[in-house]
């Protein structure tokens, strides 16, 4: 697929002129936000915009109707969330969001900043398109299935696969070649990519990275992962310390409760799942942290239906919605149609009459922006009605 258009994908410094206003979409590597961040967010959402955090499928944030772009741009600077004007679209780098506090072969969180500097420090890369993401999988297998271009996922404590277009390659590299290696593949894949944005849309890319590199493949390709369910609930970390893992409703946060997370002073991890992790907890704090902020709207419960749900923008933020799709799911959850028992095809169904199961995603059109990978529930909105197409039957 070649695309004549330049990339589009908004910024800090390039705002979207979303339907409902300028929309800003803010790069946090590793979803990493520290306390003072987390107030800064807030506070811009509240003063600057419409009073929500949006959390993205990348592990970024948005946020919508912005009033002053320049006091934006200064108050994300002031805290370190605009460190290059020059490459701030391009620093999409997901990692393991429990990576090094539970679970997974080594802590891949740890190798965010270096990446992050190294893309920084290349003045060719700012040209990369905002869609393209690098992956840093642990090895539990929870971001190598979100179809990055490049990656890396842990085989072992210190042997990690290189995944090129979101599968592996067969090349295994230690960790100390990571980072020289996925920023090298990102040069040659600024060679190749012509009008292309994402590696998978150029003929043979995966392959023709790996020959511009000079490295073979070693091993079996490993399968793509399987979904992982979101993390959300109490984990016990390595140090015994606690995180919270806590569900966003249809990805939206309020600033008021954003500045509930800063007051908590620990880091927040943003997931790629619209979901937050909150690490580092003694064990009472924790508690104290669920008390308050799950009757503000955060999910602690792993088998809340609001889990399995997710929604495009829709009206008004989005002119090609045919209606307000956050509005009918939210009351779909609401009502317990989203927990129905059964899902059966069907088309041209009235918002208040749709009934459905399991993982699914509302969409205001036929483009269904922001779906989830895997097998998922469609819920598509037409002039007539919502068309509802089980995973089963989705192309």
């Amino acid at each position: 697929m070649t695309r004549p258009e330049p990339d589009s994908c908004p910024g800090v410094l390039r705002l979207h002129q979303a339907a409902d206003g300028p929309l800003a979409r803010i790069r946090l590597p590793g979803g990493l936000l520290e306390p003072v961040q987390v107030q800064a967010l807030a506070e811009a959402a509240r003063d600057l915009a419409d009073g929500a955090i949006e959390l993205t499928s990348r592990g970024n944030v948005q946020l919508r109707r912005v009033r002053d772009a320049n006091a934006l741009a200064a108050r994300l600077a002031a805290v370190d969330l605009l460190p290059s004007p020059t490459h701030e679209r391009v620093r999409n780098i997901v990692a393991s969001p429990l990576s090094g506090r539970v679970g997974g072969w080594t802590d891949v969180q740890a190798l965010v900043p270096a990446l992050d500097a190294q893309l920084r420090a290349a003045p060719r890369l700012a040209e990369l398109p905002g869609r393209v993401l690098f992956t840093l999988d642990d090895g539990r297998g929870d971001v190598s299935g979100l179809g990055g271009d490049l990656g890396v996922h842990a085989t072992d404590t210190d042997e990690f696969a290189l995944l090129l277009g979101g599968r592996d390659s067969g090349i295994r590299l230690g960790r100390a070649q990571i980072v020289p290696i996925l920023v090298e593949a990102a040069h040659y894949f600024q060679d190749l990519r012509g009008d292309h944005w994402r590696l998978h849309e150029i003929p043979h890319g995966p392959a023709r990275i790996t020959a511009a590199l000079g490295l073979a493949p070693v091993a079996e390709p490993l399968e793509p992962p399987t979904p992982q369910a979101v993390p959300v609930g109490w984990f016990t970390q390595a140090d015994d310390r606690v995180a919270l893992g806590a569900g966003v409703a249809l990805g939206s946060l309020p600033a008021r409760t954003a500045e509930f997370l800063a007051a908590v002073d620990r880091p927040l991890i943003v997931t790629p799942w619209r979901s937050l992790i909150v690490p580092d907890l003694d064990e009472w704090v924790a508690e104290q942290v669920v008390r308050v902020l799950a009757p503000m709207g955060l999910i602690f419960d792993a088998d809340s239906p609001w889990l399995l749900v997710s929604a495009c923008a829709g009206q008004p933020g989005c002119a090609k919605s045919h209606t307000d799709v956050r509005a009918d799911a939210a009351a779909a959850v609401t009502s317990g149609r989203a927990a129905h028992d059964t899902t059966t095809p069907a088309a041209n169904v009235p918002a208040d009459l749709v009934t459905t199961t399991g993982r699914q995603h509302w969409s205001g059109c036929d483009r269904r922006c922001g779906r989830p990978r895997g097998p998922v529930t469609d819920i598509v909105a037409t002039p007539t009605g919502y068309r509802v197409t089980p995973p089963d039957e989705t192309a």
